[in-house]
């Protein structure tokens, strides 16, 4: 997958379509959650995880450098409403990774994790993608809304399909490791549990895995990070911050507006290639129209200090905010 090239124009277009036909964007989970009892909601076929081999992240001709950058995030209560703002700010995203130059060519995944003990679809995982096929995977995406309660999410699982169902030649072929970023406000469960992993993806496990190895796992396929937002409930929970910070360390990131998670991500991935620092990168938002400027700071500024030394610039604030720009990106 990812031999396309994303197209600011064509998403705007079809936007545009969906806007006069009366077409929801997330079309999937209107469709499903109108139509049939919850019990009867499934993962649309292009986002089961059941019977995968890999996701693939490969170089094309298109795409000689390809990276892996993917994104997964808990859809159960609050944090249903990330994936809709996610998909309005594909050209955000886009814009900063390949116009401000952060990375050649980009290509990113898509995926949604809720909880394996209650929910109908709590794993959906889409293709590593180039060009405007992300929209179709973002709206396939069922937005359950579930969750057990129990201030645990099955983030575990999503990170056991990504640790050994991806396959990328940005690893393989260059030895650099993709880019993975979850966003949720809960703590993963202790261990990978082999019912689940046999339920959900459908391997075989002869035992569970404990968290810490999996992450471990995990790490050595990809940069990871868990972005929190701080005004979740949850967020006012010890036990899920201290969680998070026991096993993320600098690659937690706390974010106060989960409206600027897009450009907290190409931040971040501009920052780890060393395309920009914090400041430039701050600019590259506020030259942009984002009015986001303030909060990506707050978030990064503690990891572009574990990078080095990060200088402040007291005219990044006036900068912010200047109008609309997802087309001047």
């Amino acid at each position: 997958m990812g031999s396309s090239s994303w197209s600011t124009d064509a998403y705007h277009a079809r936007q545009a379509y969906q806007d006069s036909a009366g077409i929801s964007s997330f079309d999937y989970h209107d469709h499903v959650t109108t139509r049939a009892p919850r019990h009867e909601w499934t993962v649309h076929p292009s986002l089961d995880p059941y019977g995968v081999t890999v996701r693939e992240s490969r170089d094309s001709d298109a795409h000689p450098n390809s990276l892996a950058v993917s994104v997964l995030f808990d859809v159960t209560g609050s944090m249903g409403r990330v994936p809709r703002t996610l998909q309005t700010k594909l050209p955000d995203l886009f814009g900063l990774l390949l116009r401000r130059g952060y990375v050649a060519d980009p290509q990113i995944m898509f995926g949604s994790i809720g909880d394996a003990t209650c929910d109908q679809v709590p794993l959906q995982v889409g293709q590593f993608e180039s060009g405007n096929e992300l929209e179709d995977d973002l709206g396939n995406t069922l937005l359950e809304g579930g969750g057990g309660g129990q201030v645990t999410e099955s983030y575990e699982l999503a990170m056991y399909f990504m640790a050994r169902h991806t396959a990328m030649d940005c690893l393989e072929k260059r030895g650099r490791r993709g880019y993975l970023f979850i966003i949720g406000d809960e703590k993963a469960y202790g261990a990978v549990k082999a019912r689940e992993v046999r339920e959900v993806i459908g391997d075989d496990l002869a035992e569970d895995i404990p968290f810490p190895t999996i992450l471990a796992e995990l790490r050595r396929k990809f940069e990871v990070y868990f972005i929190l937002p701080t005004g979740s409930f949850h967020y006012r929970s010890d036990e899920v911050r201290e969680f998070w910070e026991k096993h993320m360390g600098q690659n937690l990131i706390l974010l106060d507006d989960l409206d600027a998670a897009s450009e907290t991500i190409a931040l971040t991935v501009g920052l780890s290639e060393e395309a920009i620092d914090l400041d430039e990168g701050l600019k590259d938002l506020a030259e942009a129209g984002s009015d986001q400027a303030d909060a990506v700071g707050k978030a990064l500024r503690p990891l572009a200090r574990g990078r080095g030394p990060v200088s402040t610039s007291s005219g990044i604030e006036e900068l912010a905010g200047d109008g609309p720009g997802v087309d001047r990106l």
